[in-house]
């Protein structure tokens, strides 16, 4: 095969006795459904001429078909191979569909049912903003058309005027093996696979299979699957969240009451400051009591011991001794204060240090609980902005099914069939729809599409006999 800068395509036929020169023009090449390949076996059909500059018969070749499905399920087979070669069919590659789109890219025709099917399921189960990318899916034009499509999606930037879609759907509804071609050639299987958006193919019903199935990131068996895979049901959304929300509340109940449980716990711990000196204190006077009578008696003894001395030394041991023991009691006294007072130092200091402990736990308690009330009002806030949205973009969606609606009453219209050559009779104001009611009507109104032609008013005519027809304008 040779196809020069012209557009047209010479190529040679042959089986295997015999070979002929063949053309298609670059008109006639543009219609055909499927393009020739080196070693397809196909019925061409066209019409024989000469050509005389190299003194020869050549077809002019007007449509190309493979011989039989067999033929073309064979070169089917052959192209899935090669490009599942290079990978382009490989699951390590697959992106995964996201939960919950914002916005869904849908590659059809915008005048099928399947567009129709597509909205209908969505809006069922969790409505969503959607761009429909108008596209031919059958014939010449739908493998670009549906190439051009992927690539224009995945070139909408982020943050731009018109959203970028995060997920793609291409669907098309069931048929036969020629009219789903398109979305076996190359350039389309390439662009699924090079799509950074999740797509999603949705192309015939759930027998059929194409190569765009293979390459996209997940099939649907039809395009009413691919809207549920789309989207999960905002009513189960609703229910778990409020499940969650319910749960949420019962863990931060319980989490203040074990809290509030550890803290009496560690309170009830806690020494009181009366039961850390009280034994101190019982001590210090018990031996102060035994102190003043101890003195005493040790006093008295050792005076007795003086009084055989008493004579010589009585005034001078006496005021020694008495000087003495005024020493050591008050040493003795001066250390049973040191003693009470170091005790009550130790007491003080473990009654701070405990209560040191307990003022950062304390706190890290009014943290955590502040934190736990803080993200319940993030996903509050977040959910009523959901919330806030959703009305409007079911309004978006019904002012564009309006639209749609008033095209097809406008295209569906009595008056666009009166501008194809047609024209409304109406007799003494009915619309008549046949012979014996234009007889018996006393005037008669035609309109055109350009205007109305008043005819009567006339006489009615009596019915003919069979002599022959009377004339409507006797």
């Amino acid at each position: 095969m040779s196809r020069p800068a012209s557009g047209h395509l010479y190529f040679d036929l042959k089986d295997d006795r015999a070979v002929i020169a063949a053309i298609s023009w670059k008109g006639q090449l543009s219609k055909m459904q499927v393009r020739p390949e080196e070693g397809m076996e196909v019925v061409a059909t066209g019409r024989m001429t000469t050509f005389p500059g190299q003194s020869k018969y050549q077809l002019i070749v007007e449509d190309i078909a493979p011989a039989g499905a067999g033929a073309l399920m064979a070169m089917l087979e052959k192209r899935r191979a090669a490009l599942a070669a290079e990978g382009l069919f490989d699951a390590a590659r697959k992106k995964p569909i996201p939960y919950l789109p914002r916005t869904i890219g849908v590659i059809t025709s915008p005048s099928g049912a399947v567009i129709r099917d597509i909205l209908h399921r969505l809006r069922d189960r969790f409505p969503r903003h959607v761009l429909i990318w108008p596209v031919a899916v059958q014939g010449q034009a739908c493998a670009p058309e549906v190439a051009a499509a992927i690539r224009g999606f995945n070139a909408l930037p982020e943050g731009g005027p018109i959203p970028r879609p995060d997920l793609l759907i291409v669907a098309r509804g069931g048929g036969s093996l020629e009219d789903l071609w398109g979305f076996n050639e190359e350039i389309v299987v390439r662009a699924a696979a090079a799509s950074a958006i999740p797509l999603i193919s949705a192309v015939g019903h759930e027998t059929d299979t194409t190569l765009i199935d293979h390459a996209a990131d997940r099939r649907a068996p039809t395009p009413t699957a691919a809207a549920e895979m789309a989207v999960p049901v905002r009513a189960d959304l609703l229910a778990t969240l409020d499940g969650l929300r319910a749960r949420q509340s019962r863990a931060s109940a319980t989490l203040s009451r074990r809290r509030a449980e550890r803290l009496q716990d560690l309170a009830r711990a806690l020494p009181r400051l009366d039961g850390l000196t009280a034994g101190a204190t019982q001590r210090f006077d018990l031996w102060s009591g035994r102190l003043t009578g101890a003195l005493g008696l040790a006093a008295t003894r050792k005076r007795r011991g003086f009084d055989p001395l008493a004579a010589l030394l009585r005034h001078r041991l006496l005021t020694d001794r008495l000087q003495r023991e005024d020493d050591r009691l008050r040493h003795l006294t001066e250390r049973a204060g040191q003693l009470h007072a170091r005790t009550l130092e130790r007491a003080r200091d473990r009654a701070t240090a405990l209560a040191a402990r307990l003022a950062p736990a304390l706190a890290r308690l009014i943290a955590e609980a502040a934190r736990n009330v803080t993200r319940g009002q993030g996903a509050l806030a977040a959910l009523s902005a959901r919330l806030d949205a959703a009305p409007a973009a079911r309004l978006t969606a019904l002012e564009a099914r309006l639209a749609a609606l008033g095209r097809t009453h406008q295209t569906l219209g009595y008056r666009e069939t009166l501008k194809r050559g047609y024209a409304v009779v109406r007799g003494d104001g009915a619309v008549v729809t046949g012979k014996a009611d234009a007889e018996g009507a006393t005037t008669l109104e035609i309109e055109f599409h350009d205007g109305k032609l008043l005819l009567g008013p006339r006489a009615k005519k009596p019915k003919s006999g069979p002599a022959g027809q009377g004339s409507l304008f006797d």
